[in-house]
This record gives structure tokens, C-alpha cells and sequence, in this order.
């Protein structure tokens, strides 16, 4: 029987195995084209050492790992996962996840973790959307990486404001105290995964919680860093 192979998501040429979603050119073309801090993922003059505002005041988690900046082409890819219902872009872009996790252990020597978590939807808007786009990039990553993924580790106890409407400082003040850990973590490596880190503001909240509940270290992987 025939069968009709998949397309790339950017290119839209064939694709040897549909699963990736990317062919091996574009999949070329997204890695390194973020030069970041090792630490926030901010603009800096060295990928190996923290940045100045690192060094005055550092982030709770110890690693930062993106693909990409928050522009095209993942940003509208992104922007369909979330909005448009496309869940079948999550598998595809977890494997660009994974390539810039590998990568980072390669070159930054970034330690493996134990278990990764997913950034939490409050539950009325997850059962609106149909799905956690974080969730559904932890499943496979985990299987792939053969580390634990307990997936209802933190849940959102606040039907919070959404994030991107606001600004920094109301960023910090809408999430105070808006989620809950139902895992012990004492001694565990840990790794946040979300699809985008814009102020950290998330990502900070949740890593802060993860530390004062006795993990080990928490590093933040994200498919883009909004600059």
C-alpha cells in the first residue's frame, strides 16, 4: 500500500519520517540563532558565562534552554499550537526541544535532570483549549530523554489574568501564590517546560516553589525566548 508521506511544517517538502515534522534543512536552520545568557536566555556577549544582570541578580533557576527567539518561524507555529487547535505541531516541536536540550548538555555541559514538569492551566482554560501545549511537549520529551514526567506535579489554584496582557510588574503580582506543588522533590533535578518565556515571571514563580520544596537545582526549557 502507498503511503503519503508528511510534509514539513516550514518547507513543506517531503519528509523521510512524518513523526519529525521538520525536514533536516529547516531543523539546521533554527539551531543557533539564539545567543543568550546560559542562565535568563537574555541578549549577551558570552554563551558560556551569566550576564551582567545574571551576576547582579540571578534568576531562581540555574539554565535557560531555547530553540529559538520569539519570532517567525516558530512564533507562528506556536500561535497555532495554542490558539488554533493544531495539537499535532506539539510532537514535532518537542523534537526541536530535545536537539537544543542535547545540544545544551554538549556545549554547556548542562546536567541531566530527573524529572520534567509542565507550566499548569488554571482548569477552565485548559477545558477550553482542549489541551496544556506544555503538557503535551513534556510527554514525548520525557520518553526520549527517559527521565520522569509526573504529569499533575503542579496544578493552578487561580483563575489568574492572562499573562501576555500584562506588564512585568503585574506579571510577578497575578501569579503570587497561584499554584500548588503535589510532588516531593526533595534532592531532584528538575526541568520547567513551557513554549514561551517572556518575562520569566512564570517560569520564576514556579521555580522558586520547586526550591523551596527541596529539589536539587530547576533548570527552565522553552521553545522560544521573547527578547
Amino acid at each position: 500500500m502507498l503511503t503519503v508521506p508528511g510534509l514539513c511544517w516550514l518547507c513543506r517538502m517531503p519528509l523521510a519520517l512524518s513523526a519529525w515534522g521538520f525536514c533536516s534543512v529547516c531543523t539546521r536552520s533554527l539551531e543557533g540563532r539564539i545567543a543568550g545568557c546560559p542562565q535568563c536566555g537574555l541578549p549577551a556577549v558570552s554563551r558560556a558565562l551569566p550576564c551582567g544582570r545574571c551576576l547582579k541578580k540571578s534568576p531562581p533557576w540555574s539554565a535557560l534552554v531555547a530553540v529559538d527567539n520569539y519570532a517567525p518561524p516558530l512564533s507562528g507555529l506556536i500561535h497555532k499550537l495554542k490558539f488554533a487547535g493544531q495539537s499535532v505541531l506539539a510532537q514535532p516541536l518537542a523534537r526541536l526541544l530535545l536537539l537544543a536540550v542535547l545540544q545544551a548538555r554538549r556545549t554547556r555541559a548542562l546536567p541531566r535532570v530527573d524529572a520534567i514538569v509542565n507550566v499548569p492551566l488554571y482548569r477552565r482554560r485548559q477545558w477550553r483549549r482542549g489541551y496544556n501545549q506544555s503538557d503535551l511537549l513534556c510527554r514525548p520529551l520525557a520518553r526520549w530523554l527517559g527521565c520522569s514526567y509526573p504529569a499533575s506535579a503542579l496544578t493552578r489554584v487561580q483563575a489568574t489574568a492572562i499573562q501576555h496582557q500584562l506588564n512585568a510588574r503585574l506579571r510577578k503580582r497575578n501569579l503570587k501564590n497561584a499554584f500548588r506543588l503535589e510532588l516531593a522533590v526533595k534532592g531532584l533535578h528538575i526541568a520547567i517546560v513551557d513554549d514561551v518565556v517572556t518575562t520569566g515571571s512564570t517560569v520564576a514563580e514556579l521555580s522558586r516553589l520547586l526550591l523551596r520544596s527541596g529539589a536539587a537545582s530547576v533548570q527552565v526549557w522553552c521553545l522560544c525566548r521573547t527578547l
